[in-house]
């Protein structure tokens, strides 16, 4: 590998694709997906998912990956993404889940599982929901619970599975900041009023462009039963409107208030990483801004 991994994160609706082929053409780089989301086919127009038009002709690797009942593996995510780091010159990593961009990049390990442990933990919250197995963590690992929010039950399920699984805290195996390769991360900075008018946008164009159609057609290949999938932002939704449980309006207002709040649980992910260079979006130079920090991690 000739060049750092360049990573462009930030929250949803920010333009992290349009700058990511932007600096591909450029630098003759290639886009590496970090979307979890958009690793899903058929899961194109609720994810953002850039057409070939847009790709302007610069590979885009990790798009269409997973069917949508398979359930989403940062572990296997790593295993894909790793060897494409190795093989693509200029690798551009580009995407908003912040875990996967840490396990592309940084010294971030899985621990192992157990079935049995992960189903009786996982009978528990369908049960009696997150807050008693929240409380339960707080205990045991109070580092990992001031990590995962206390209505995350799949996240508090893997907790305290690893806990039980191994003895050790669930916290020694969340992500540090020691990088496996050397990078330059870009922040594309959006004040909130603003990326929350541009959430509203793009949602709107979501639904114009035929989201519902797309949710329907999923159904039919078992998006309802994804436990990933199924729960992904608008396609969530979606479904409980076309089950009836919701109006279109409902499904369209509640679409739009949960990216915003899934927007600023992603800012604060990646305000916590000091290595991220923030630059406002709307920078008439945000191109010329973003290479000059590139190839002032190259020369140093």
């Amino acid at each position: 590998m000739r060049h750092p991994v360049i990573a462009v994160v930030g929250p949803t609706a920010a333009g992290k694709s349009d700058l990511a082929v932007d600096l591909a053409l450029r630098l003759g780089g290639e886009c590496l997906n970090a979307d979890s989301m958009q690793l899903y086919r058929g899961m194109d127009i609720g994810t953002a998912k850039l057409t070939e038009a847009e790709r302007r002709g610069v590979p885009h690797h990790l798009l269409d990956v997973w069917d949508v009942t398979v359930t989403a593996s940062v572990a296997e995510y790593q295993k894909l993404v790793r060897p494409l780091i190795e093989a693509v010159d200029v690798p551009v990593l580009v995407g908003g889940s912040g875990l996967y961009v840490r396990a592309a990049i940084d010294d971030l390990e899985f621990p192992g599982t157990d079935p049995e442990i992960r189903a009786r933990l996982e009978a528990e919250l369908a049960e009696r929901g997150a807050g008693p197995l929240y409380a339960r963590l707080r205990e045991l690992d109070p580092a990992a619970a001031e990590a995962i929010l206390p209505s995350n039950g799949r996240r508090i399920v893997r907790a305290l599975e690893v806990i039980e699984h191994s003895g050790r805290p669930f916290s020694a195996t969340m992500p540090s900041y020691e990088a496996v390769y050397p990078s330059v991360q870009l922040g594309l900075e959006v004040p909130r009023p603003v990326l929350d008018e541009r959430i509203g946008t793009r949602v709107e164009r979501m639904w114009a462009a035929g989201l519902v159609a797309e949710v329907r057609e999923l159904l039919g290949r078992g998006l309802a039963e994804g436990r990933t999938a199924g729960r992904a932002l608008g396609y969530a939704q979606v479904i409980r409107y076309l089950r009836g449980e919701w109006s279109e309006e409902e499904a369209f207002a509640e679409t739009v208030r949960a990216t915003r709040r899934f927007a600023r649980r992603q800012e604060s992910w990646f305000r916590r990483d000091p290595r991220v260079h923030w630059l406002p979006y709307d920078d008439p130079d945000l191109l010329g801004r973003s290479l000059a920090l590139i190839a002032g991690r190259e020369s140093g």
